[in-house]
């Protein structure tokens, strides 16, 4: 039986990531879970963010759904959302790490993978990853050098450095 694995990505997360290493972000979420799933079986790949509101900002809202009905026309991938609260002068990002974190548990425990990929930098998975191992599951972390959480590495059973250069995820314009 082949090894089935399933792709988390925190989506903000890596866009911001992305965003320091280059100055443009242009990733193919496709090319991203087959270079992540490395010739085992992709069951699918969840894709998770927070919706910019329409009242803050019209454009960005316009750009990130066109992006969001891209990603839901995607094969295997399936769009999972949170929201943006405003705090201050600042936005928030609210549910995302909770939908990611139970979306992991509760396919280990339905046995849905035997590995789980995590793309993210956000250390505050670890108790979820530990989790996820404990039920006999193997976790990977995926995540470019900058902000990657060395405690999120060593938590996982395997780290996997994204080169975004060399996988076109982003360029320097």
């Amino acid at each position: 039986m082949s090894e089935r694995v399933a792709v988390f990505i925190d989506g903000s997360n890596l866009y911001h990531c992305l965003k320091d290493e280059c100055s443009k972000v242009n990733v193919d979420f496709a090319k991203l879970a087959e270079v992540l799933r490395d010739g085992r079986k992709l069951i699918r790949t969840y894709y998770y963010n927070a919706v910019v509101s329409q009242q803050d900002d019209a454009q960005r809202h316009r750009n990130q759904q066109r992006f969001f009905e891209k990603l839901r026309n995607a094969s295997y991938l399936e769009l999972r959302l949170g929201r943006l609260e405003r705090r201050g002068n600042t936005y928030v990002e609210k549910g995302v790490d909770v939908q990611i974190a139970t979306d992991m548990i509760r396919g280990a425990h339905q046995d849905a993978y035997d590995t789980a990929i995590l793309v993210s930098g956000d250390a505050d998975f670890a108790p979820a990853v530990q989790l996820v191992k404990d039920f006999g599951k193997h976790v990977e972390n995926a995540f470019c050098r900058t902000g990657l959480s060395r405690h999120l590495q060593q938590t996982c059973d395997r780290f996997i450095l994204l080169d975004a250069a060399k996988l076109g995820l982003c360029w320097i314009v």
